[in-house]
């Protein structure tokens, strides 16, 4: 090599070990240099949560009104306190209550939406995400088969950000078309980024970092650690959001906090479990408006920065969720759980009603040769996860996917959270929503079967699990919607009363078109096509047959019609017992025995 070219390679074309301008900041200064009143902003969750972000709003603005409008897929508690002190005008989402471990409505948001203190946009877990891919590619809207003829179809419509037309192409179908959502600026948490803002996260993504290329004025992105360039550059395939779309790098460690951090195979980044204990705790204190408050003084404004939340958190604590984040952790937590575990003679309707809804969605895979299973959250996912273990033991090849992007999983004990990141080592792919939502579940090819809950159910089988007018918010579509409006059919499962089996629900979140039974604590119902009715085919054995029937009409909201000869579901086979105490060890969804 000539020496003018040595030279000038090693002075111009050397990989620099850091490049790229300096955007990183505290906290303090990020928020209160791109956070304004009147703001649009979309509050991420691609892997993790920007609870640090979130504290740090509440500390900027508490007694303010700066009437934001928050953007987000799922709203619960801590971020609740954003509710509490005035600070949200509208919120534009797909869920609202508390969700990990179980879900459940809140308390406070629910109350103040009823009360017309906030205003909410309800959307779905796949419809939102495509406003902000729309809102990125610089397009006005993208095409959806979700959301059509739901409440929310009208809703929408009358916002201005959704159209229903149809087929331009002459398919003969309608379509939707979702409007692209542009927000003001975007908030994350990832694993690590340099200091010019190259993120880097590990899958599954949730709705990904599409908010962040759609925002105006970019995105604030705090991190588990700050890196050199070099690093980002050995972990390209992580990358998930270049530095053109970040505004300011945070470095915070425990940024997720009391969510968790997983799935990274980098030794330099190490995961932390969700902080159930911290979880419960907080659960507790938001469902009253002083005890909030108090808690909102204690864990947000008396703590000035991220170091002191860490420091107030403890080493023990600590310790402890990074301890809970190891691949095997269930193991040490089943044995702890094992005497909650329950005799095999014994079983409550809710057990009853899992095994009961697994064996159905196990003769329609079977029947209908179902490559895949989406499921919703609570029973209807404790079944949907036995009847694939089943099929399995069959020799069947089927797969269950979690709309956040987990594809090919098998489910591990000790936690029945939907989304339970002890999960993601055992799944085959570790993706985002549009692809598991609109492309393996509702896509071309699509063989997948659906298993929802619902908080109300109709005879059409129409769902309702947004809010029961007047009375209560409920909790949103998440992806219900998304499931009932594509996947092959679907099968529902809740505990059965009038309040909850009704002539007509009062409001649609999920059309029942694809909704083909039902599964009860009372017995099983079926449609006989898209537009019928359903109507009791099975009653559990225990009891007599024409009881069970009585029970059953009387716990239901419509003149109930029977079949002529009602199939006898028998009781759960130990083995199926025990696979189900296995998933849900601590009984959130399954119940305690009598």
């Amino acid at each position: 090599m000539r020496p003018e070219y040595a030279e000038l390679i090693r002075r111009r074309l050397d990989v620099p070990p850091v490049e790229g301008p300096d955007k990183t900041a505290t906290l303090e200064a990020a928020v209160g240099r791109l956070v304004t009143a009147g703001q649009t902003i979309y509050v991420g969750a691609a892997h993790g949560r920007p609870a640090a972000l979130v504290r740090e709003l509440v500390r900027q603005w508490w007694g303010k009104r700066p009437d934001w409008t928050i953007a987000l897929t799922g709203f619960g508690s801590p971020m609740t306190a954003l509710l509490v002190g005035g600070l949200v005008k509208r919120l534009v989402t797909t869920f609202i209550g508390e969700g990990y471990p179980s879900p459940s409505p809140q308390p406070l948001a629910g109350r103040a939406i009823l009360a017309g203190e906030v205003a909410v946009q309800n959307w779905t877990m796949l419809t939102l995400p495509l406003r902000t891919l729309a809102g990125a590619m610089g397009v006005p809207f993208l095409p959806t088969r979700s959301i059509l003829g739901s409440s929310m179809e009208e809703d929408n419509a009358r916002d201005g950000d959704f159209l229903a037309v149809d087929d331009p192409f002459g398919g003969g179908e309608r379509v939707g078309y979702v409007r692209a959502l542009v927000p003001d600026i975007a908030l994350f948490h990832a694993w690590a980024a340099d200091r010019a803002g190259n993120v880097l996260t590990a899958a599954p993504l949730n709705e990904n970092f599409y908010a962040a290329m759609a925002a105006r004025g970019g995105a604030i992105v705090t991190v588990e650690r700050v890196v050199p360039t070099e690093f980002i550059r050995r972990h390209a395939t992580l990358v998930r959001l270049p530095a053109q779309y970040v505004a300011a790098v945070v470095e915070a460690p425990l940024g997720a906090h009391p969510g968790g951090m997983y799935g990274v195979n980098v030794p330099e980044l190490e995961g932390y479990a969700e902080d159930l204990d911290f979880i419960v705790e907080l659960r507790r204190a938001f469902r009253k408006r002083d005890t909030a408050e108090a808690w909102i003084r204690e864990w947000m404004l008396d703590i000035p920065d991220q170091a002191a939340y860490a420091a107030k958190l403890g080493y023990p604590r600590i310790m402890q969720i990074k301890g809970r984040a190891h691949a095997d952790a269930w193991v040490a937590e089943l044995e702890m759980l094992a005497d909650r575990l329950g005799p095999d003679e014994r079983w409550n309707r809710s057990e009853m009603m899992v095994v009961a809804a697994a064996r159905l969605l196990t003769e329609k895979v079977r029947a209908r040769g179902y490559r895949s299973y989406l499921a919703g959250v609570g029973n209807s996912n404790l079944a949907a996860w036995l009847s694939a273990y089943e099929v399995k033991a069959a020799g069947g090849d089927v797969e269950v996917m979690a709309e956040t992007g987990m594809v090919g999983y098998l489910p591990r004990p000790a936690e029945p959270f939907v989304f339970s990141f002890r999960n993601f080592p055992s799944s085959k792919m570790l993706t985002d929503i549009l692809h598991t939502m609109g492309i393996f579940m509702g896509g071309r090819w699509n063989r997948c079967i659906g298993s929802l809950a619902a908080g109300q159910i109709d005879k059409h089988g129409n769902v309702n699990s947004t809010v029961i007018p007047g009375a209560l918010y409920i909790t949103g579509s998440g992806g219900a919607n998304d499931i009932a409006s594509s996947a092959q059919e679907v099968v529902v499962s809740l505990a059965q009363s009038r309040a909850r089996f009704l002539d007509k629900v009062p409001y649609v979140t999920a059309p029942g078109r694809r909704v083909t039974a039902v599964v009860s604590d009372l017995g099983v119902y079926e449609k006989p096509d898209e537009h019928g009715e359903l109507v009791l085919t099975g009653v559990f054995a225990g009891r007599p047959e024409a009881e069970a029937v009585a029970a059953a009409r009387e716990a239901c909201g419509w003149e109930l019609r029977v079949a002529p000869s009602l199939r006898r579901v028998e009781p759960p086979a130990p083995e199926e017992l025990r696979l189900v105490r296995l998933f849900d060890p601590r009984r959130y969804f399954i119940g305690e025995l009598a």
